[in-house]
């Protein structure tokens, strides 16, 4: 059957994307590789910052530089049609480059800011090649994913205003378009009770170490009634000075995630009773808050997410909706920005051994075989997006998707 234009158009538009992308590479992995050298944590991503800034300015991107926090930064290409047309689709990639303390980029983040380059490269060569294209390209670079929240701020800053859909890409040892991601609430725990001499006067002491510990207990205690999708992780960050000194303060972090908001403010409820119980049982008093902005659960567009599934470069296999419920769970504040505009967050292979957040992981986000895989998302990422651009009703269709949900 014979393509009709539009169907022809977008065809070469895929081939283009494929095409740059190739001829780009040793640039894209060049800044990647300059990124994971130089790992930098939330907030303080200056290098990252300054290496991703520079390409896109080089590649014509109108660049905001420390655009609403000092790390963040937006860079903005337009078609001649879409420059003053109000009605343009806005596409939005999406950026990561912050690296965890000690063990470096452990989360590949190096990579996925390689992969936005990619898609945005692509995207804009058929912006290039297609003038009269209704289409806005909006490049994110969003810092502190890895505690900060981000993209939380970039959202109450108003960054995101106009934006129509977003993407970005996650490296992992697995693939899924749909990840298992869940809210998290992030919680400091500090019991107060009474110092006192361990050997001569330990009756004078309340011991806030005991409240901790019972604390823990209770919470250890309580994991036979969490449902299944519940996660409770928790360390105790000071127990005391010395071992004749009964501790006077005592404290803890925890982090609680479940499946969407609701729950977890259901499961903080109960382990905050829990911690509430040692104290009580100790004579000891507590303070909980919040150490850090909360999270999201992930509301994945399912239907950017099968446009996205429809582009995955040949030998590259993805299961369905419901294996990607049973992929490892974990959280991210891409998961708010899918409460505010429709997004996806797919994740990518890089055919490691190692979970994330492991050194074995830093070293496998720096192989020729990671750098390969990481630009085949790119070129899928490239490819979705111009699909919604293309193809007639299809961004009407993520719409109504996204305001049932």
């Amino acid at each position: 059957m014979e393509q009709s234009e539009s169907e022809a158009k977008l065809t070469e538009a895929k081939s283009i994307i494929g095409i740059v992308i190739e001829a780009a590479r040793e640039r894209l992995r060049e800044v990647s590789n300059k990124i994971w050298e130089n790992p930098e944590i939330a907030m303080e991503e200056v290098k990252a910052h300054f290496l991703l800034t520079n390409f896109l300015e080089k590649e014509g991107f109108e660049v905001e530089r420390s655009f609403v926090l000092k790390t963040a930064f937006r860079a903005t290409f337009y078609t001649p049609a879409s420059k003053t047309d109000a009605t343009a689709v806005n596409a939005c990639i999406v950026c990561e480059y912050d690296a965890l303390p000690e063990i470096g980029h452990a989360c590949g983040h190096n990579l996925i800011a390689e992969a936005g380059l990619a898609a945005a490269i692509g995207i804009k060569a058929v912006m290039e090649k297609y003038p009269d294209l209704k289409l806005k390209l909006t490049v994110m670079g969003t810092p502190a994913e890895e505690g900060g929240g981000g993209k939380i701020h970039l959202i109450r800053g108003g960054a995101f205003k106009g934006v129509d859909f977003a993407m970005m890409v996650h490296p992992f040892p697995f693939n899924a378009i749909y990840p298992n991601v869940l809210s998290v609430v992030r919680i400091n725990i500090v019991y107060k009770g009474k110092s006192a001499h361990a050997a001569a006067f330990p009756w004078e002491g309340v011991n806030a170490l005991d409240a901790a510990v019972s604390g823990y207990t209770s919470v250890s205690h309580m994991r036979q009634q969490l449902k299944p999708a519940w996660r409770v992780h928790g360390i105790i960050t000071n127990g005391g000075i010395k071992p004749n000194i009964i501790p006077e303060i005592a404290a803890m972090n925890y982090y609680l995630r479940a499946p969407n908001n609701l729950e977890v403010e259901e499961l903080r409820h109960k382990i905050c009773g829990c911690l509430q119980a040692g104290a009580t049982a100790t004579g000891c008093t507590v303070e909980i808050l919040e150490n850090d902005i909360p999270y999201s659960n992930m509301k994945s567009n399912s239907i950017l997410g099968e446009l996205y599934r429809s582009n995955v470069m040949p030998g590259i296999k993805y299961g369905d909706i419901e294996s990607d419920r049973n992929t490892p769970s974990f959280s991210t504040d891409m998961g708010d920005l899918s409460y505010q505009v429709p997004s996806i967050h797919p994740t990518y292979s890089i055919n490691t051994n190692y979970p994330n957040h492991t050194s074995g992981f830093t070293d496998d986000a720096n192989t020729s075989e990671s750098h390969e895989l990481t630009l085949k998302a790119g070129v899928c990422m490239a490819r979705t997006a111009v699909e919604v651009v293309f193809k007639p009703g299809v961004l009407e269709q993520i719409k109504q998707e996204f305001s049932k949900q």
